[in-house]
C-alpha cells in the first residue's frame, strides 16, 4: 500500500505529529516536516504532500487567525479536525542537572501556555524557538548543558532527554484543535460540521438575519472570528465554524445564506473531531 504524504509544522515528536498519529492511526503515511505554517501550506498547494495537518486554535491562547487566512487564500479545503490534549514538559540532557540551566527555549505558543510556571525562573533567559520538538532536538544534537526545552513527552523520548517537570502548562486541561486540509475537496456522505467565510456590508442587519436563520435551522455556532477588512473602515470579515445534527437543515441554510450575504463560501465540511 502506498503511503500518503502528510505535511506538518515541526519535526518528529511535535504536537502536530502526535495529532496526525491520532487522526490517521489506521492509515500508513509519510511525514513531510515544515519549518513554518506558510511552508506547510505551500507543500500542500504544490502537491508535494496530499494532506496537511495545521494548528488552528488553542483552548488557552486562542485562535491562530493567520492559519484561517492561509487556508482560505490558497483555496485549500478542510476535510477533518482533531482535538488534542497539550501537556507541556520541561526537559534537559539526561546526565544534566537543572542547576546548570541558564536558558529555556520553546515555541512561542508553548511559552505562553506555561507562563505561570516560567515566572518562577526569573533569573533564566526565556527564548522563542521555531518548534517545541526542534527545541528538544537542538539540546540533544548540540549537547547543550545550559539549556532546557519545553516540549511533549514524545519529544523527550525521541531525543533521549530527561523530564524535570511534567504538565507545566498553566491550564491543565489544555487542548489544541488541528485542521486536516488538502488541495481538492473529497465528497463525504456524512458530515456534521462546516467552516465558513463571509463578509458583511451592513453589520447589524445582515448579522441579525444570519443569526436568525441559524436559529431556525437548529445550527450551533462553535466558533466565530471577526476581523476588519483592510482599507475598508468599519467593514468586517468573519470565519465561522458551525455544528448541525441534520445535513438537510445545513444544506437549506447554506443556500439561503448565499442569497443573503456577499462572499459567503464554505472552506470545509467534515465530521466533528471532538470525540475522535
Amino acid at each position: 500500500m502506498m503511503r500518503k504524504k502528510i505535511a506538518i509544522q515541526g519535526i518528529k515528536g511535535c504536537f502536530h505529529e502526535l495529532a496526525t498519529k491520532k487522526f490517521f492511526k489506521k492509515e500508513p503515511y509519510k511525514l513531510v516536516e515544515c519549518k513554518t505554517f506558510k511552508k506547510l501550506i505551500n507543500v500542500v498547494v504544490t502537491k508535494k504532500a496530499e494532506i496537511g495537518v495545521i494548528a488552528i486554535e488553542n483552548s488557552l491562547v486562542g485562535v491562530i487567525i493567520e492559519n484561517y487566512n492561509l487556508i482560505k487564500n490558497f483555496k485549500l479545503k478542510i476535510i477533518g479536525e482533531i482535538y488534542f490534549p497539550i501537556n507541556q514538559n520541561l526537559m534537559i540532557l539526561k546526565q544534566n542537572d537543572i542547576k546548570n540551566i541558564k536558558q529555556i527555549i520553546s515555541h512561542p505558543m508553548a511559552l505562553l501556555q506555561c507562563k505561570k510556571y516560567l515566572s518562577k525562573y526569573k533569573n533564566l533567559k526565556i527564548t522563542e524557538y521555531a518548534d517545541t520538538a526542534e527545541a528538544a532536538f537542538f539540546i540533544y544534537k548540540k549537547k547543550k548543558k545550559n539549556i532546557a526545552a519545553i516540549a511533549s513527552k514524545e519529544a523527550a523520548r525521541v531525543y533521549n532527554l530527561k523530564i524535570i517537570d511534567k504538565n507545566i502548562q498553566t491550564v491543565k486541561k489544555n487542548y489544541t484543535r488541528f485542521f486536516v486540509i488538502q488541495k481538492k475537496k473529497d465528497f463525504y456522505l456524512k458530515f456534521n460540521k462546516a467552516s465558513c467565510y463571509f463578509s458583511l456590508n451592513n453589520l447589524i442587519d445582515e448579522l441579525y438575519f444570519l443569526l436568525k436563520i441559524i436559529s431556525i435551522f437548529e445550527i450551533k455556532i462553535t466558533s466565530i472570528q471577526t476581523f476588519p477588512k483592510k482599507n475598508n473602515i468599519w467593514k468586517y470579515k468573519f470565519y465561522m465554524d458551525i455544528f448541525f445534527k441534520k445535513i438537510i437543515n445545513y444544506l437549506i441554510f447554506k443556500k439561503k445564506i448565499k442569497n443573503l450575504i456577499n462572499n459567503f463560501y464554505v472552506i470545509g465540511e467534515y465530521k466533528n473531531g471532538i470525540n475522535k
